[in-house]
């Protein structure tokens, strides 16, 4: 579904993020993406959805190149969920963030309604569509914010870090949403245990590349290979 080629992507200053990553990501399956600050792990996921553009290799999608003439179909089938949810939450109102996607595809107003209704049944966020994103807890931020993505019903979900500053309880409550979806997921994560919890495949960064691919399992239970990119074992398998 996902083809990554050869891709490299370096910031205006000379600092190489993406050294040469090639990768593909079946339909349907669960990746994260770990490894530790400066990897490239976020830089080589806001190229999915086209915040960044390849300038060297290639990205598609379901066939479809990740360049610009494609954007809008791209951002269609890709949603990301930022890192922080006050970067994705910007509108007075919770209904309003959510059907701020659908109502710029020019869904008809009936069609918006169900959507958003739904999307926000389901988060049991429904009692709260009335108020301003920035009266809500973290969690509910966080749950708000994959509302606005849940909407346009994607193909891909990419989440960064998706369990920054939730208490246990909505970290379990969104180990079960994830596990529900029946969409592509990948997911950074320096949360292991959630990595362990929610993804079939694991892909270790270093530097710009790709160090280690395989069976979550397998990687995350290798203390050596984690150890040797600046990693931990789950807290599971500590001890």
């Amino acid at each position: 579904m996902i083809s990554i080629e050869g891709l490299s992507f370096s910031y205006p200053d000379g600092t190489k993020a993406i050294d040469h990553i090639s990768l593909a990501i079946a339909e349907g399956s669960s990746v994260g993406i770990v490894g530790a600050n400066g990897a490239g792990k976020s830089t080589l996921v806001n190229h999915l959805n086209g915040y960044y553009l390849p300038r060297e290799g290639s990205i598609s999608i379901h066939g479809i190149s990740v360049i610009r003439k494609n954007l809008d179909r791209i951002h269609k089938m890709v949603g990301l969920l930022f890192q922080n949810p006050d970067d994705q939450l910007f509108t007075a109102r919770l209904y309003d963030d959510v059907s701020f996607g659908p109502e710029n595809l020019g869904l008809n107003q009936d069609d918006i309604t169900i959507l958003v209704g739904d999307a926000l049944r389901e988060l049991d966020l429904w009692e709260l569509r009335d108020k301003p994103p920035a009266h809500l807890s973290q969690g509910q931020k966080r749950f708000a914010s994959f509302a606005t993505v849940l909407v346009m019903k994607p193909d891909v979900i990419v989440m960064d870090e998706p369990t920054a500053d939730l208490d246990p309880k909505n970290r379990r409550k969104l180990i079960n949403l994830v596990n529900r979806l029946a969409t592509t997921k990948i997911t950074v994560s320096h949360d292991l245990d959630f990595i362990w919890d929610t993804c079939q495949r694991v892909c270790i960064m270093n530097k710009g590349r790709i160090i280690a691919d395989g069976q979550t399992r397998e990687i995350l239970g290798n203390r050596e290979l984690l150890e040797a990119n600046s990693l931990e074992l789950p807290l599971r398998l500590q001890g």
